[in-house]
Parts: C-alpha cells; structure tokens; sequence
C-alpha cells in the first residue's frame, strides 16, 4: 500500500482557516456581547448569543430553524473552543487537501446538521415523559396531580422553583379557588420551557464527521496519543467512538456533553465518504 501524498498540500486550507477566525470570532463575540448584557438594565438577557444560535429543542420556545447551522460556530469555553479546532485543523485539513474547498464545506455543514438532527431526536425521546405529563396535567389540573408533577420533577429546585411552590401552598389552603388553576398549569409549562431550553453548542459533532471520514480514507496512517505513542488511525478512531457511545447508551455521565451529536456527526461523516468513495473502493495510506 502506497503512501498518499496530495499534490498541492496545504497546512491551513481555504475553509479550515476560515472556520478557524470565523469560530475564534464568534468566541469573542459571545465573550463581549454576553459579558456587557450581563450588568446593568441589561442582566436579563444574560446568554442572548446561545438563547439565540445555539441548538434547542425543537419543542423549546428558544427554538430556531437556523440553529441547525449556527451551533456549529459557538462554544462554552476557550478549551471546548480550542480542542474543537484544533482537532478540525488536524484532520479536516487533509480531507479539504484531498476533496477541495467546495466539497469540504458541504461535508462540514452536512455532518453538523447530522449531528444536530441527531441529538434533537435523543432530546425529544429524553423529554416524551416530561410532556406528556405536562399534557396530562393541562388535561386534568387538580391539587393531587399538581403535587405529583412538583414531586416527580423536583420543582422546588429549579430557578424559578419558589414560585411554584407558593402557588402549591396557596391551592391546598384554597382548594375551591379556581385562580390557583391557571397559575399551576403556568408554573408547569414554565418549568417544561424552562427543562427543554438547555442549549447545545460547539462544532465537535461536524468534527467527529471529520475523524471518521479521516478514519475510512486513511485507515493505517498513525496517530501519535499524547505525540508520543503511536497509533493507527481506525483503532484509535473506533475506540474513541465506541467510547462515544458506550457512554450515550449509558446517559450516566453527568458532563453535558452531546454524545448523541457526536455520533450523529460521525455518522454522516461515514456515509458520505462511503458514497462518495464507492466508485472508488481503493484506501489510501
């Protein structure tokens, strides 16, 4: 098996390098825009940026078509920022060597709307029982499945948790009194909204597109773990993957990290490379 050697190879690539400033600029932008909205008359609009380009779900009313897209360009610290990239000019710079800008862009974008699509599905069959007991409740709100709703869901910890409780308090000294119906069935859908608005943000999932396109077309070359221990590319590509989802099939491991995403963005990452390889069945190195 020969060696790949592209012939006009580029160590920072026309599209690589424009996600790099494009990433690094929106970083900043959330950093200034969000830090000025957080003092003064302006503190409620605390994360305006993510409340409105990151991925929400899809039943959330923070929800926005274009979110689909825009999550790819935001993230949650100069790390998360940083290891996205950096793994982006790693590997993506060989594929946009080896397919050209215009092909590469379409791979990017079309493995982030896999990733994101992906993880709303997770999202909404995570959240079926939270609204279905919200509709159930919406159905029938009596006292006793008001009390229920603010067990099971915990209510009282919840940011606007004290409000809910007055008006759990207020209903059992005054159960005849109809107005404590309208202001239950509000402090249950603002809890729902509330539970569904958590947002989803960073490129990792058009990036694990990246390592296993990277993964199918140089299956042998090395990867240097912790640059001193050398390892192919396909084993250490499907391990981290396997991890991947270990870890989302588990749902246990309390760090927010979109696994689900990350494997809808390798997924897609896979199938185009196949297809678009499949005229071709030759690996390169």
């Amino acid at each position: 098996m020969t060696e790949f050697r592209p012939g006009s190879f580029q160590i920072l690539p026309v599209v690589i390098k424009n996600l790099l400033i494009i990433n690094g600029l929106v970083y900043l932008a959330q950093l200034i825009i969000d830090g000025l909205m957080a003092s003064g008359d302006l503190a409620p609009k605390v994360g305006y940026i993510a409340n409105t380009f990151a991925l929400h779900h899809i039943f959330s009313p923070l929800f926005k078509p274009w979110q689909l897209f825009t999550h790819l360009f935001l993230h949650g610290s100069l790390m998360h920022l940083f290891g996205n990239m950096f793994a982006l000019w790693m590997f993506g710079s060989v594929l946009e060597n080896l397919w050209g800008p215009q092909r590469f862009f379409i791979f990017y974008m079309l493995c982030g709307l896999g990733a994101a699509l992906m993880h709303m599905g997770f999202l909404w069959h995570e959240s079926a029982g939270l609204l279905a007991d919200l509709e159930a409740f919406k159905a029938q709100p009596t006292f006793e499945h008001y009390a229920e709703f603010f067990k099971k869901y915990q209510l009282f910890a919840y940011a606007d948790g004290g409000d809910a409780l007055r008006v759990g308090q207020g209903w059992q000294l005054n159960p005849a009194d109809t107005q404590y119906i309208d202001q239950a069935i509000v402090a249950v859908t603002n809890f729902t909204n509330f539970e569904l608005s958590e947002p989803t943000l960073g490129a990792s999932g058009a990036v694990f597109g990246c390592l296993a396109a990277f993964a199918y077309l140089f299956p042998n070359t090395h990867i240097y773990l912790y640059f001193l221990v050398p390892v192919k590319a396909k084993w250490l590509i499907l391990a981290y993957l396997a991890f991947e989802l270990a870890m989302a099939v588990q749902n246990s491991a309390g760090d927010n990290i979109a696994r689900w995403a990350h494997l809808g963005g390798a997924l897609i990452g896979f199938l185009l490379v196949f297809f678009w390889n499949k005229t071709n069945r030759r690996r390169f190195y």
